[in-house]
C-alpha cells in the first residue's frame, strides 16, 4: 500500500482507534445519573443562563446535590453563553466533542516529533495517541465533569509553540487567562525566555477581554474581582483527596495553620524559582540550534509542560483535573520515539496517572492503622500533585541530559554552555 491510499487507510485506521476508547466513555458519562452528569459543564452553563436572564451570575448555584457556585472570571461566562441557547443534551454532547477536538489538537502539538517521523501512518498514530491519553485519571475527569482545561492547554501551546502565527502571539494566552487566571503563569514565561512582545500582547489582550466584560457586566464584574475571587471556600473544601496541589498536601498534615502557611510559601517560592530556571533553560536549549529538529521541539515542549505543571502545584487549590498538562509531559519525554529510555519514561508517566493511586491512599490512612502506614497514605494521597513536583526535576534535569546525549559531541559543550549561560542572563 503506497501513497493516497497508505494516507486514507491510516486515517481511517486512526479515527477508528480513538473511536474505540472515546465513544464508549463518552457513552458512560453522558448516561451517568443525571445528577452525577458533566456536573462543571452545568455551572458554566448555568452562569450563561444567569446572564442572559439578567441575574446574577454569582449568587447562583446549581440544583442539589451538587450546589456548585460559578467560580471563573465574568468572561467566562460570557463565553459560555451560545450553552444557553442550546437544550441541555445538546450542550453536552456538543462539550464531549470539544474536549476531544482539545484533545487531538494537544496531542499534535505534544507529539509533533513522533507524528512527523511516522510519515504517511500519523493519522494512525495521533489516533491511538489520543485513545491512549484519554485513559489517565486527568483526562478522562474532562470528560467525566464537562471541564475546560484541555481547551487552555491547547490555548497555551499553540500559542507558545506553533513555529508562525497568524494572530500575534500571547494573543491566545491572554484568552486563556482572561478565561481562568491560572494560565497567567505563562505571561512570566515569555519573559523569562525572552518573548517580551508576547508578554506583552498577553497582558493587553488579557486586559482588553476583562475590561469589555467590566463594560457588559459591571455588577458581575465587581462581584467576582472584588468578592468571589476572595473567598477561598468558593471553590470546596481544600482539605479533600481531589487537591492535588502542594498545599493540599500540607493541609493534610494537620499542622497548626501559621506553619502550614510559612513552609507552603517557602515552598512556593522554591519550586516557582526552580521551575522557571528550568523552563527557561529548555526553551533557550530548544532554541539554540544545537540539537536535532525533534529535540529542539521537545525541549521546547518541556519548557511549556514545567510551566503548566507549576500552574497546578502552586496553586491554592488544583484538582485532579488540572494535570491535563501530561499531555504535554508524556509528549516532551517520548520525543520521536526513537530513544527506548524516555519512551519508557512516557510510558511510566501514562502508567502512573491511569492508576487511582491517591485514591488507594485513603484506604491507609485511617486512625486505627499504625503511624509508619498512615504517613504511606497520605504520601500516596497526595500523588499526582507530588509526581508533578517531580516531573518538573524530570523535564528540567533528566531529559535535558538524554538531549544532550543525543546531540553529536562536536555540539554538546556548545549547547551545554550556552543553555547553562542563558539560565542566568536576561
Amino acid at each position: 500500500m503506497v501513497g493516497p491510499g497508505r494516507r486514507v487507510f491510516a486515517a481511517v485506521a486512526g479515527l477508528a482507534a480513538a473511536a474505540a476508547v472515546l465513544a464508549p466513555m463518552a457513552v458512560n458519562w453522558l448516561t451517568n445519573p443525571a445528577d452525577q452528569r458533566l456536573v462543571d459543564l452545568d455551572v458554566y452553563r448555568t452562569a450563561a443562563v444567569a446572564l442572559v436572564h439578567g441575574e446574577p451570575i454569582y449568587a447562583f448555584v446549581t440544583e442539589p446535590p451538587q450546589l456548585l457556585p460559578f467560580t471563573y472570571p465574568p468572561f467566562a461566562a460570557v463565553l459560555a453563553v451560545p450553552l444557553a441557547w442550546m437544550s441541555w443534551p445538546i450542550a453536552q454532547v456538543v462539550m464531549v466533542l470539544l474536549i476531544y477536538a482539545a484533545l487531538a489538537l494537544s496531542v499534535r502539538y505534544g507529539f509533533r516529533p513522533l507524528l512527523r517521523r511516522a510519515g504517511d501512518w500519523s493519522p494512525l498514530v495521533l489516533g491511538v495517541l489520543v485513545a491512549l491519553l484519554l485513559c489517565p485519571m486527568p483526562l478522562r475527569d474532562q470528560v467525566r465533569f464537562g471541564q475546560v482545561d484541555l481547551f487552555l492547554v491547547a490555548l497555551c501551546v499553540v500559542d507558545c509553540a506553533a513555529p508562525r502565527t497568524r494572530w500575534p502571539r500571547g494573543l491566545l494566552v491572554g484568552l486563556a487567562m482572561a478565561i481562568k487566571l491560572v494560565p497567567g503563569v505563562f505571561l512570566i514565561y515569555f519573559l523569562v525566555t525572552r518573548r517580551r512582545e508576547a508578554a506583552v500582547n498577553t497582558l493587553f489582550t488579557a486586559a482588553g477581554a476583562t475590561l469589555f466584560t467590566f463594560s457588559l457586566l459591571p455588577h458581575d464584574s465587581l462581584d467576582f474581582w472584588f468578592g468571589a475571587l476572595l473567598e477561598g471556600d468558593r471553590v470546596g473544601s481544600n482539605y479533600v483527596t481531589a487537591n492535588q496541589a502542594v498545599r493540599g498536601f500540607l493541609l493534610r498534615m494537620y499542622w497548626p495553620d501559621p506553619v502550614t502557611v510559612v513552609v507552603w510559601l517557602a515552598v512556593v517560592a522554591l519550586l516557582v524559582w526552580t521551575g522557571y530556571r528550568y523552563a527557561r533553560r529548555l526553551s533557550l536549549l530548544g532554541a539554540s540550534g544545537r540539537l536535532s529538529p525533534a529535540n529542539s521541539w521537545s525541549a521546547e515542549q518541556a519548557g511549556i509542560a514545567v510551566t503548566g505543571l507549576l500552574a497546578v502545584i502552586v496553586s491554592p487549590v488544583s484538582w485532579i483535573h488540572h494535570l491535563a498538562w501530561i499531555v504535554l509531559v508524556i509528549g516532551a519525554l517520548a520525543g520521536d520515539g526513537g530513544n527506548l529510555r524516555r519512551c519508557a519514561a512516557a510510558a511510566g508517566v501514562w502508567l502512573f496517572y491511569v492508576l487511582s493511586i491517591p485514591w488507594w491512599g485513603t484506604s491507609h490512612i485511617q486512625p486505627a492503622k499504625p503511624l509508619w502506614e498512615q504517613a504511606v497514605g497520605r504520601i500516596m494521597q497526595s500523588s499526582y500533585g507530588l509526581g508533578a513536583v517531580a516531573l518538573l526535576f524530570v523535564l528540567g534535569s533528566w531529559l535535558v541530559s538524554e538531549m544532550w546525549r543525543e546531540t553529536p559531541a562536536d555540539h554538546q559543550d556548545e549547547a551545554h554552555t550556552g543553555a547553562s549561560m542563558g539560565m542566568f542572563t536576561s
